[in-house]
Order: structure tokens, then sequence, then C-alpha cells
């Protein structure tokens, strides 16, 4: 493999600080009870964001927003917390790997709010547009997303065979 050039190793880590800041504003609209056109300016026109089976997956600026604008009569309050960031940038187009651990105050089944832990795995592909980079698809695995008095335990091994 040919050794990069002191440009390309820059632009290689102002590319993974972009994202990184990409990801901290994703967050924070979320935090900002999920200010849907904020998430929407993040994506591509045709980006993805796949929530799983928990939260379904939506395709361009119109389905995310309608999906975001939903959510926030769902989950009340959240608090985003990202960590572990593997980021991997090649040329205008970049992948990332993250966890969330995401305490939040949620409507349950009998309409009530609750404490809620979520914890998940994003997987996401970036593109660079115009020198912005942009999600262009966002995958979140949910490995549990429980009320916060709950053991966890049975929830995070339920769709695995241990």
């Amino acid at each position: 493999m040919p050794e990069l050039t002191l440009e390309e190793r820059l632009d290689r880590l102002e590319s993974i600080e972009a994202i990184k800041r990409l990801k901290a504003v994703y967050c924070m609209y979320c935090d900002a009870k999920y200010h849907a056109e904020g998430i929407c300016s993040l994506f591509t026109e045709d980006g993805v964001w796949d929530g799983g089976p928990s939260f379904g997956r939506y395709q361009g600026h119109d389905q995310i927003r309608k999906f975001f604008e939903r959510i926030s009569d769902d989950i009340l309050f959240a608090a985003h917390l990202v960590l572990n960031p593997i980021i991997t940038v090649d040329g205008n187009t970049a992948h990332g790997r993250w966890w969330l651990h995401m305490p939040c105050t949620a409507i349950n089944t009998a309409g009530n709010a609750e404490g809620r832990w979520l914890l998940s795995e994003y997987d996401e592909d970036y593109v660079r547009i115009a020198r912005e980079w942009k999600f262009k698809k966002l995958h979140l695995d949910v490995k549990y997303y429980v009320p916060h008095l709950q053991d966890w335990a049975a929830a995070s091994i339920r769709d695995r065979n241990l």
C-alpha cells in the first residue's frame, strides 16, 4: 500500500473530525425534541435512516422528516450519548461505527411516561458533497430498549442463541 502524502493524511484527519462533528450535531438535533428539519439537513437527499425492527426504515428527506416529527410524541426526552467512534475515510466516502447509550423518557404501552435505557450500535456510511460530509446511510442496531428499573439482560440476549 503506497504511503499517503501529507495532504492526504491531513484531509483524512480533517474528514474524521468533520464526521465527528456531523454526529455531534445529529445528536444535538435529536436531543432538541427530534428537530426534524435539522436532522434532514444532515442527510443526502436520498439518504437512509434505518432503525431496524424497533423504529423502522426511512429513505429520503420526506420520509425521514415525517418519522422524526412523530417520534417526539413517543420519546419526550433523550440524551444521545455516543462513544467509541471508529471512522475510516476513503476519498469522498467514509464509514463509521459508534455506540449509543441513551437515557430517555418515553411513553409506554399504557400511555404513561417512563424512564428508559436504549443501547444501540450505529453503522453509518457518509459521503462528502461540495466539501461537506453528510449521512448516506445510518443504521441503528438496538441491543436493548427497556424501562430503567428493569434488568436488561433478557432484552439484550433475546435475539441471540446463547
